[in-house]
């Protein structure tokens, strides 16, 4: 009778390991996604882009953003911060923004006010910028870090850009491949449980291959809840994430479900300060962003955008950061704050790609050239950047938390970073940071930390043929 149960318990045993080995590599009821891998495809793919074609417009956002500031270079209310002979920050003359202890009676600040011969230009919360008529960003910090109710003034930064049957998958899409997307997909393809912020120049609100994913946002440069896209670069990065794939309209986004937040912070010409960006960011975390999205930045920390993170870590939320297109090892912020991560760019080969920043602070790297998604207007265009390479990170981020919502987001940037494709050299380093990420391999080593032993009512139900 003993043998009878250790046998009994033993095949028991034998089915269950069976069924779980099988459970490991896929998600019950949804189809394997064939992916073509090869090379020469993608080569393929990238040729397309390069020719001239009426569906795909050929954007260069690089030429863009250095057009934008070669203006804010000559705008004598721009003033310049030159940490090298590159790499230069600019921020907005006869401004200052200040972090009170105390927010200050009217009274108080209407004597700030006259004393600065100036104006009360917004706040938030204990936040304040202030813009003078007459004295300069230097003097006005000096004066008000002479109050012993003020916990810093700083110059008003400007950051800039950082640049499946779907129509144009097969011919245009070389990047979803590349980084394992389609096997990926097996293991999940998103929750509408799970957000993710896009904090940028805001997001087409009418695209048709956009629209069904967006829920409500808000344009902090307004102060309404009408996020539109007067730009085109909020737009791309939002359809990295979450074109409506299967659809066999337009481009596929690498996540099916998960919704995307539009947050505008930067103007039609891609230029924002950095109080409204830190706006931005806490208006995302204070509307559920899981995950939050910043292809933006500049060379210049900032107290008021650095503050604005550290409120989205200690609400457990995902922020990752493009590293910024000057081929430079000038820090990147925000990428270069502890606890965000950090998108460096690499090409259809797998190199990084010319442009992209270098330094310690690369976390990790996505593909950034020739990338083709959504564009403002209802259109499409084919872009290059670290701007394109972040969202390629946030949307792994958000299928990740789909998989498991209880994933601390150390956890989650701990999984992207231990399943990277290597990069034929030591990692890290200041190139690729910890390697390419790998959709598949990430969302595999999420699936065996939630279900170790695959999920229960799944092997139950095939153990006992229910």
């Amino acid at each position: 009778m003993r043998k009878k149960a250790v046998i009994g318990i033993s095949v028991l045993i034998l089915g269950i390991v069976a069924i779980v080995t099988m459970n490991l590599d896929r998600q019950a009821g949804e189809q394997p996604i064939r992916s073509n891998n090869e090379s020469s495809v993608r080569e393929m793919q990238v040729r397309n882009l390069q020719q001239e074609n009426t569906q795909i417009q050929q954007v260069d956002m690089l030429h863009a953003n250095n057009t934008a500031k070669r203006k804010l270079n000559n705008n004598p209310s721009i003033k310049l911060i030159h940490h090298n002979k590159q790499d230069k920050s600019h921020y907005y003359d006869k401004e200052v923004v200040v972090n009170f202890k105390v927010s200050p009676s009217e009274v108080s600040l209407n004597k700030m006010v006259r004393e600065i011969d100036g104006e009360l230009k917004e706040k938030l919360d204990s936040v304040y910028i202030f813009k003078s008529n007459s004295k300069t960003t230097a003097e006005l910090m000096k004066y008000f870090n002479q109050n012993d109710n003020v916990t810093y003034a700083e110059p008003h930064y400007i950051l800039l850009q950082n640049e499946v049957n779907d129509t144009y998958y097969q011919n245009y899409q070389w990047n979803l491949p590349a980084i394992g997307t389609e096997t990926g997909w097996n293991v999940t393809r998103g929750s509408k449980d799970v957000k993710i912020a896009v904090v940028d120049t805001g997001v087409d609100l009418d695209h048709p291959d956009l629209s069904h994913r967006l829920i409500k946002g808000y344009n902090v440069l307004a102060n309404n809840n009408n996020p539109d896209d007067d730009n085109g670069h909020g737009t791309h990065v939002a359809g990295i994430i979450a074109s409506v794939t299967n659809n066999g309209e337009g481009v596929a986004g690498i996540t099916w479900y998960n919704p995307i937040i539009p947050v505008k912070v930067m103007n039609s010409q891609g230029i924002g300060g950095s109080f409204d960006v830190a706006k931005g960011i806490l208006w995302a975390v204070d509307h559920g962003a899981d995950v939050i999205n910043l292809s933006l930045g500049n060379y210049q920390p900032s107290s008021v955008m650095e503050e604005a993170i550290r409120y989205a870590m200690e609400k457990d939320v995902v922020v990752i950061s493009a590293a910024g297109n000057d081929n430079s090892s000038q820090p990147s912020f925000p990428a270069a704050y502890p606890g965000v991560l950090s998108v460096a760019a690499v090409d259809w080969e797998g190199k990084r790609a010319p442009f992209s920043n270098y330094g310690d602070y690369i976390d990790i790297a996505a593909p950034g050239v020739y990338i083709a998604s959504t564009f403002s207007n209802g259109q499409y265009a084919s872009l290059s950047g670290t701007s394109m390479a972040a969202p390629h990170v946030s949307a792994l981020a958000g299928l990740i938390r789909s998989l498991d919502p209880d994933m601390k987001s150390t956890e989650v940037v701990e999984t992207m970073t231990q399943t990277t494709q290597k990069v034929g050299q030591a990692v890290p380093n200041i190139y690729y940071g910890n390697g390419v990420i790998d959709n598949t391999g990430a969302l595999q080593l999420a699936y065996k930390r939630k279900y170790p032993l695959g999920q229960t009512n799944e092997w139950f139900e095939q153990f006992f043929g229910q």
